[in-house]
């Protein structure tokens, strides 16, 4: 149930005076003030009024140049703060793993390194490196990030994030 009060301001307008002449030498003040409106609205509606999910845009760039010598990019999107890196490319059907990674890799536990992408846009929409990042990526550069521990967005934020997919490909 909804309200909405209508309180209209009380305006005093200033006293007229008026001086008789001397054929009338009587004074008249008067004050002259507005009533106060007081109205509702009411509504028996249980709707919520619509609110947006703030939604991140992601752009993966294959990891090997195309006949034309351009990267292919693969494009998807996800609600923000929702799902990790990882999920996001298994639900699309993007390669993540390199020929090792495919038949060794930890499910998304965390526990192998082998899920390495590249971050080159958007890094303050992910999430901060975790502890198993700082483990398995110590000597790579800080661009570089486990897909499995990613999580995209925050809930609240919105924006596009650029990924290059297996980074250590390309040379």
């Amino acid at each position: 149930m909804a309200f909405a009060v209508n309180l209209s301001p009380l305006p005093l307008r200033s006293p007229e005076i008026t001086v008789g002449s001397n054929s009338f030498p009587k004074s008249i003040i008067s004050f002259t003030r507005k009533r106060p409106t007081l109205s509702f609205a009411v509504s028996n509606s249980t709707e919520e009024p619509p609110t947006t999910t703030p939604e991140i845009e992601l752009e993966f760039i294959g990891p090997k140049p195309g006949d034309d010598g351009k990267y292919p990019v693969d494009r998807a999107s996800a609600v923000s703060g929702e799902k990790l890196l990882r999920t996001i490319m298994a639900d699309n059907k993007l390669e993540l793993y390199g020929t090792y990674g495919k038949v060794m890799n930890c499910g998304g536990g965390g526990s192998c390194g082998t899920c390495i992408v590249e971050v080159v846009e958007g890094t303050e929409l992910l999430n901060e490196r975790t502890n198993t990042e700082l483990k398995y990526l110590k000597k790579k550069p800080e661009s570089w990030r486990l897909a499995c521990q990613t999580i995209v967005g925050n809930k609240e934020n919105s924006g596009k994030v650029r990924i290059q997919r297996l980074p250590q490909w390309k040379k």
